[in-house]
């Protein structure tokens, strides 16, 4: 969940139905203490009140005018997710528990993630149908919002496949799927009261009003993405380490499981780090007896499959505890073994001590610093959400003599 600051735009509860959307600014609830606090349906009427998909239309009869997503960030088994840095944003459709097909469910969220997908790789006309996509995201105090932006199906980095997902899910023993979905947040800051309005009343979206960026998505599919580039690069121990119980709880299986037996916990980083960086190719661990300060070295692929260059990459693994950091000594030791053009991946189960990243950071060394809440982040995106899950992955892929 995203917290405001007080360098944040606010707008009122009592201005929310002249209000214009402004990116990360944050709307307001009520304080009556009912369902009639919600913000997000005084900002744009008829999408209601509750639920994820919220949308003036029906999906079923296509004739949506546009939708909100909301997140409240506080799922742990489907981890909506907004990378501020690329502008994207993962959203999980909303059939969310066994007992229902893929495109049953009430709300019919997942068959509208089904055709504004299939009609961004349509004509113009095909795009020109997709309603636009406005994010709302929690924030305190008490039903207030934020503005996230306005959304357009599909991304620039990724393929056609990867864009809408179908996955699986088991809950008590029965599977089902779920959409996993990936939007871009478009290079907008402001989204005029004027547009909504027309988009409300049935006007043409790309009539008067219309941001340049949707314009340019529906006449070419061409994204322009709200880039964001970090400034803060050296993280704290607690925004290196899961911020919730369950994570917390998934991090301290790892380290149960490889206690003893450290070594072993090498290859695991591997798979981890296939999880971060899909391209990850060969990767060869090293023996115990073979040791030199390289857990595992590896190589990682660049370019179309054509015309692909591999990068040369040494990996470290640390299976530490959540009280135990990494130093100056592992990560110097890990910088004097890599080569000109290769780089290095540092992975572990707890967090790595600021003279660490600062060193990092400051001398430019090609180093990927992988700390205990990426790994739990990572294994989320990968459909493992708890200890149980945690526990069968490490135990199929990492079984013990």
């Amino acid at each position: 969940m995203a917290l405001p600051s007080a360098s944040e735009p606010h707008v009122a509860f009592s201005d929310l139905e002249t209000a214009d959307l402004i990116v990360d600014a944050l709307y307001a609830g009520g304080t009556s203490g009912n369902t009639g606090d919600e913000p997000i349906s005084k900002l744009i009427k008829g999408v209601g009140n509750q639920g994820g998909f919220r949308y003036v239309g029906w999906p079923t009869k296509n004739n949506v005018k546009l939708a909100v997503l909301y997140t409240s960030g506080g799922e742990v088994d489907w981890p909506d997710h907004l990378d501020v840095e690329t502008g994207t944003f993962t959203y999980y459709g909303d059939n969310k528990k066994a007992g229902q097909s893929l495109h049953g469910t009430p709300r019919a969220g997942n068959v509208l993630l089904r055709d504004v997908f299939t009609a961004s790789h349509g004509t113009a006309a095909d795009r020109a149908k997709v309603p636009p996509f406005f994010l709302f995201e929690k924030a305190g105090p008490g039903r207030s919002v934020l503005f996230r932006g306005l959304l357009a199906p599909g991304s620039p980095i990724l393929t056609s496949d990867d864009e809408l997902t179908a996955i699986w899910r088991a809950t008590a023993g029965l599977r089902f799927q779920n959409y996993r979905s990936h939007f871009t947040v478009l290079d907008h800051s402001l989204i005029p009261r004027s547009w909504i309005q027309h988009l409300l009343a049935g006007g043409d979206p790309v009539g008067d009003g219309c941001p340049d960026v949707w314009r340019a998505w529906v006449d070419g599919r061409v994204y322009r993405p709200m880039l964001a580039p970090a400034t803060t690069v050296i993280r704290s121990k607690v925004d290196q380490l899961p911020s919730d119980s369950a994570g917390t709880a998934m991090l301290e299986e790892i380290r149960e499981y490889f206690r003893g037996h450290a070594h072993d916990f090498e290859s695991c980083a591997v798979a981890i780090w296939r999880l971060i960086a899909p391209n990850t190719g060969p990767v060869d661990v090293t023996r115990p007896s073979r040791d030199g300060g390289r857990d595992a070295i590896g190589r990682y692929g660049l370019g179309p499959s054509s015309s692909r260059i591999a990068i040369d990459f040494a990996l470290e693994a640390k299976c530490y505890g959540a009280a135990s950091s990494v130093g100056v000594r592992e990560v110097s030791r890990l910088i004097s073994r890599i080569r000109h053009r290769n780089f290095g991946v540092l992975v572990t189960t707890s967090y790595f001590q600021k003279q660490v990243q600062e060193e990092v950071h400051e001398d430019g060394h090609p180093i990927v610093l992988v700390a205990g809440r990426d790994i739990v982040d990572a294994l989320r995106q990968d459909g493992r959400t708890t200890v149980a899950a945690v526990r069968q992955w490490l135990d199929q892929s990492f079984p013990r003599p």
